[in-house]
């Protein structure tokens, strides 16, 4: 599936060659809808100023999770606190998720339009705040606070691409998108007819504003034809559903999860049901931070059934903060319970991987 890139709403800042706290960025591209575009704007990656910056990021530095009130307290900037694990219930009246919503399309993907949703989120209604934070901060990526789920970013199509190329069967499977931002990975699982599909991102408000929302919108306009051209807005449904009416059924095999990779684990873990082991995780620009990696490593483990796959992508290196594809490799390989091998490169711009992760003893 070549999914139409909508430059607007994928700009890889994390994958910019910056240095410096603060930088001059300016993109310059053609795309179909615009023949020349300068966009210019200020971003720093300014995410541990209290640190010695001589000092490596540690893989195994552990963080607790806190409250919104202790959050609150601390500046945004600085590493500290987890959030805590919830799941997201869909709500009966299935239009409400898609209230105030302006969606898009792209190859027969309905997402909803992000600009529209920052906007809407900037009055501060949401408990977490975080496009007023980032913001504020001149960072789509605020540790422990924001963790860029409202943007789709580039490594995303480069996966979806890969599932296309090399056919990767989802029917009959269970699938975690984990790190999910818009869900579009998920998406395409489930309209592959995968048994069930859960959706994880960090933050509450990526999850209830723009995961959901896609996934129910992915959901119910599968039969407007109209709506499957590329670059027509839709109109989200209108009249309530019926409270005797079931979901679709598309949307029925999906969960909605928020908070960090561990809370997670262990919200599934301790649920009355059997421990939910996943056939496939999809995972995208999420290694960027070095010191996530044990929290992410310990996920794959306990999360990812005995013969199952992680397709991982990822740029190259994340300047300004660290991680990158060999980084995490070498990361695996010293932990010794994965292997990891390269299904996709992509030399065009920061050069950028497709990774398969299976435990080492399996088939």
């Amino acid at each position: 599936m070549q999914l139409q890139k909508q430059h607007s709403l994928s700009l890889p800042l994390p994958g910019t060659n910056c240095w410096t706290d603060r930088c001059k960025i300016t993109f310059l591209f053609v795309s179909q809808h615009c023949r020349l575009l300068f966009l210019s704007m200020d971003f720093r990656f300014n995410f541990f100023p209290d640190e010695d910056e001589s000092k490596e990021p540690s893989a195994d530095n552990e963080t607790q999770p806190c409250s919104p009130t202790q959050q609150d307290e601390r500046q945004p900037e600085r590493k500290g606190c987890i959030k805590a694990a919830k799941e997201h219930r869909v709500p009966e009246d299935i239009s409400e998720v898609l209230r105030n919503k302006v969606l898009e399309t792209a190859s027969g993907l309905h997402y909803v339009n992000m600009a529209v949703v920052e906007m809407t989120c900037r009055d501060g209604s949401h408990e977490e705040d975080i496009v007023s934070k980032s913001v504020s901060s001149h960072s789509d990526l605020i540790p422990g606070v924001y963790e860029g789920g409202m943007k789709i970013w580039e490594c995303t199509y480069d996966l979806m691409d890969f599932l296309a190329e090399a056919e990767i069967r989802f029917n009959n499977k269970t699938v975690l998108d984990l790190g999910c931002g818009a869900g579009l990975l998920g998406i395409v699982a489930l309209k592959g007819d995968a048994a069930e599909v859960h959706f994880q991102d960090y933050n509450s408000t990526v999850i209830e504003e723009i995961t959901m929302p896609n996934v129910v919108a992915n959901c119910i306009n599968d039969g407007n034809k109209d709506s499957k051209e590329d670059g027509k807005n839709i109109k989200p449904p209108s009249k309530r559903r019926k409270e005797s009416e079931p979901l679709p059924d598309e949307l029925s095999k999906c969960r909605f999860f928020s908070g960090g990779w561990a809370e997670v684990s262990q919200l599934l873990s301790s649920s009355s049901k059997p421990c939910i082991k996943y056939d496939l995780i999809l995972t995208s620009e999420t290694i960027y931070n070095p010191d996530y990696y044990g929290a992410l490593h310990d996920t794959l483990a306990q999360l990812l059934a005995k013969d199952g796959r992680v397709y991982l992508a990822s740029k190259v290196h994340y300047f300004g903060v660290g991680g990158g594809t060999y980084l995490f490799e070498k990361f695996l390989e010293e932990r010794k319970v994965f292997r990891s091998s390269t299904v996709k490169e992509v030399e065009e711009g920061l050069k950028r991987f497709v990774l398969e992760i299976a435990f080492q003893d399996s088939t």
